[in-house]
């Protein structure tokens, strides 16, 4: 009989597993069977920590969120604007380190307040800089939805850094297109240098948000 003690079952310890298989089968492979596979138990045993795949769901994006900020404190001499673009770099760098990673964090909800102390922070920086709450909310969401959903249809091409998925072939889009010269030559801009793509849209976002609420 073997006398080795299995690590206890949690819920952060079934997140983890689930984020190490969501790179190997992607977010449609990933099952609850199959997470338990891994963690050599029974699939009703992942159901007393949670009761359908959304809430492990909202587990996965809380352990990601955390490995994110782990160690990272706010620079207290960050600019408003300085403190969304360098938010919104993590943010992406995070997702792209997991097969739909943006999949997985949208539309969850936090299981935890690890989420909360840098809100606070964001929100008293903006606030101090003019905006009023709700603008500040705004500012900060509307950053956070276009990383978000930046990087889902940039993992709907790319699945993984380097990982091309097929039918996203620029030259090819181009010839189809022919008859359309504007569209087909905006292939490039379109599937290409996703890193110049990001930060342009970023800035873009960044200084929209100055001239609307003329923040400081």
């Amino acid at each position: 009989m073997s006398t080795e003690r299995r690590a206890p079952l949690d819920r952060r310890r079934v997140a983890a597993t689930a984020l190490t298989l969501l790179n190997e089968v992607g977010l449609d492979g990933l099952t609850l069977r199959a997470i338990a596979r891994e963690l050599d138990v029974k699939a009703p045993a992942l159901y007393w920590h949670f009761k359908d795949k959304q809430a492990l769901l909202d587990e996965m994006a809380t352990e990601m969120f955390r490995r994110m900020t782990d160690g990272i404190e706010p620079d207290p001499d960050d600019s408003w604007q300085e403190r969304l673009l360098r938010a919104n770099r993590v943010l992406r760098r995070t997702l792209l380190a997991y097969r739909d990673g943006a999949k997985v964090f949208s539309g969850t909800r936090f299981t935890g307040l690890e989420h909360a102390e840098q809100q606070e922070a964001n929100l008293r920086l903006l606030t101090s800089a003019g905006l009023t709450l709700t603008q500040a909310a705004r500012a900060l969401q509307t950053t956070f939805l276009y990383t978000l959903g930046f990087v889902a249809e940039e993992q709907g091409v790319e699945p993984m850094p380097g990982e091309r998925r097929e039918g996203f072939d620029v030259e090819a889009r181009a010839r189809l297109m022919a008859g359309h010269p504007l569209a087909a030559e905006a292939g490039a801009a379109l599937f290409g240098d996703y890193d110049e793509h990001f930060e342009e849209g970023l800035a873009l976002i960044v200084a929209g948000i100055e001239s609307r609420y003329g923040a400081n």
